[in-house]
């Protein structure tokens, strides 16, 4: 793979960048779990093991957001 840039490599911006959209997602992505497994199942729109399953894999804090702005009841 060529054209990968090993970390050492990316500048010091490039690293603080990555390093914020991580903690950013992280910290979204453990505010919707303790939030779901929190709220009552009547306040949540679906399954809750749907939303719960859509928050393991990198959404790039897609999922995280789409459950506080979409998955939750009034």
């Amino acid at each position: 793979m060529a054209g990968q840039k090993k970390w050492s490599d990316l500048s010091k911006r490039s690293r603080m960048l990555i390093l914020a959209g991580v903690v950013t997602e992280g910290t979204l992505k453990a505010a919707a779990a303790i939030d779901l497994k929190r709220r009552p199942s009547s306040q949540i729109r679906g399954p809750k093991w749907r939303w719960a399953a859509a928050l393991i894999p990198g959404t790039f804090g897609i999922a995280p957001l789409a459950y506080f702005l979409f998955g939750r009841r009034r």
